[in-house]
């Protein structure tokens, strides 16, 4: 069975105060309510230390919402997969669309990072997926494909059972365009078939690939019913619990 996840992705959100309540709150809903999936977030890296304080017994998963391609060195502001084994982070997000398109990040470098993550036992989110100009020239396939590969297809079979793969459909995010869930099914078993093309479909089948595009309260439910799609990475709707915990219930 792949594992169900719902991740929230805090990104350059919430002061100190604002954080911690949050977290409080996430995880004392977490302790009273049974849920199908595991909860995982990823706030900014400040408040990684306090995040594995308030979650001591790994309720909840913490997450970098980066870390560098490199072991060590003179890379300021940099986080390295060594730093966060050391916290006992859960993992990392690795590649997300806002890190391209600001940072510059590529397919390359994320294939370092994938790899330093898995070495230091630490679970990488792979994200990937299309800009609106790729999607409307009919690119989509391809580009996704292209990531995929080039991104993880260097590690063994066993080590890519252990990676997490979070599409995002850049095109669909506060551009005003909607991917239906029929779309973010049809990629979602693309990058599973390309999975099984080169480690088989019984490795394929047990890669979790998450939906990162605009997942809400009124819309989780039928996204996770989708037969490849086996959870969400969730932006704005993860800051408020309310909100979040709607969609953490769209696997009840």
């Amino acid at each position: 069975m792949r594992r169900k996840i719902v991740a929230g992705n805090w990104k350059m959100n919430k002061n100190v105060i604002d954080a911690q309540q949050l977290m409080i709150q996430l995880l004392s809903y977490k302790n009273s309510n049974t849920s199908n999936c595991e909860v995982w977030i990823a706030p900014p890296s400040l408040y990684l230390m306090m995040a594995k304080d308030i979650f001591e017994k790994d309720e909840i998963g913490v997450f970098s919402q980066d870390m560098s391609e490199f072991e060590s060195g003179a890379y300021t502001g940099e986080l390295s997969a060594d730093m966060l084994e050391s916290i006992d982070a859960t993992g990392s997000l690795i590649g997300h669309s806002e890190r391209r398109q600001y940072h510059g990040e590529s397919d390359e470098s994320c294939n370092k990072k994938v790899k330093l993550a898995l070495d230091k036992g630490l679970i990488p989110v792979y994200c990937n997926g299309e800009t609106l100009e790729q999607r409307k020239a009919g690119q989509h396939f391809d580009v996704v494909k292209t990531q995929t590969e080039t991104a993880l297809f260097t590690l063994s079979a066993e080590e890519i059972k252990k990676v997490v793969i979070a599409y995002e459909p850049v095109w669909a995010i506060g551009t005003g365009e909607t991917a239906t869930p029929e779309q973010a099914q049809e990629i979602h078993a693309h990058i599973r078939g390309i999975i099984a093309e080169k480690y088989g479909q019984e490795v394929a089948d047990e890669v979790s690939i998450l939906y990162g595009g605009s997942v809400k309260p009124d819309n989780a439910k039928e996204i996770f019913s989708q037969p490849d799609i086996d959870g969400g990475l969730i932006g704005g709707a993860a800051l408020k619990l309310e909100d979040f915990s709607k969609i953490i219930e769209g696997f009840n």
